[in-house]
């Protein structure tokens, strides 16, 4: 079946999508629309123009006979200072104040939409670094850290706070809470990860970053290597962060209870711009 190049168009870039970071042949395309590698060629520089002039991503050019194209996804500017910025004002109304000071996110962390957005953003962010894992700890980041991963191409490593039957044999640490300074124990099976990953760790929410430490600590247990932190919100007014490089796209930077006012901001995640 001949397929016209508007029907190329649009299947090559929907499968482009759905598969980030993967190599695609020339001749997976070829053989796909029954076309000549010079008419993949054309329709795949009209893709990445597209692509780049619209903030979507880009195309990677693999040269050779075992060649072909992989898409790493690129938010742009404009299409991230908006979302952030609305993100703000999602996280700043009062009515998600709970008691104690903290805050409801979990309609946030449900919402698709929101949740696909920030895993582009943050994916984005890392589009030239490798990542063999991206790992997150039971449960509210378990929604932003699969929508990282989707954009990577990477699987998902859960960090529990308990161990189960299906886990298999599991690996055991103790770690300080940055925030409570307590004793507690994450657990994580020793079928995760193969050796010598490259792991991308994704919170929803960090403080003093206690949670985060100890699944760097836990990453010393398989001889895996830190590729990178990023996180939803971040607390600001914290005496003493124990992490100190990571990615937040919104900071939280007070919390009146008293009066029912959240102060929150843009976190760091535009200072890549200007690097």
């Amino acid at each position: 079946m001949k397929f016209r190049r508007s029907e190329r168009l649009i299947d090559m870039t929907n499968y482009l999508l759905d598969h980030p970071r993967q190599l695609v042949p020339l001749t997976f395309f070829a053989e796909r629309y029954s076309s000549a590698k010079s008419s993949i060629s054309e329709d795949l520089a009209i893709v990445k123009e597209t692509f780049e002039q619209r903030g979507i991503g880009t195309l990677q050019t693999v040269p050779g006979a075992a060649g072909g194209v992989k898409f790493f996804v690129k938010v742009s500017r404009e299409e991230a200072e908006p979302f952030i910025n609305e993100l703000c004002q999602l996280i700043g109304n009062p009515e998600r104040l709970l008691p104690g000071g903290y805050l409801y996110l979990t309609d946030i962390l449900g919402d698709p939409q929101v949740v696909q957005k920030a895993g582009r953003i943050i994916a984005s962010a890392y589009a030239d670094t490798k990542i063999d894992v991206v790992m997150t700890v039971a449960t509210k980041g378990i929604p932003l850290a699969y929508a990282v991963a989707s954009q990577l191409n990477a699987p998902v490593v859960i960090v529990r706070r308990d161990s189960k039957v299906t886990e298999g044999p599991t690996v055991s640490i103790n770690y300080v809470s940055g925030s409570a300074k307590r004793i507690q124990t994450m657990v994580l099976s020793k079928r995760s990860m193969k050796q010598d990953s490259r792991v991308l760790i994704v919170d929803d929410f960090m403080k003093a970053g206690g949670t985060v430490m100890g699944m760097i600590s836990m990453l010393e247990e398989f001889n895996a290597h830190l590729a990178g932190i990023a996180v939803l919100v971040e607390a600001e007014k914290i005496q003493e962060r124990l992490v100190d490089e990571y990615l937040s796209l919104v900071q939280l930077s007070d919390v009146d209870v008293k009066d029912k006012k959240i102060s929150v901001h843009e976190g760091n995640y535009f200072n890549i711009w200007r690097r």
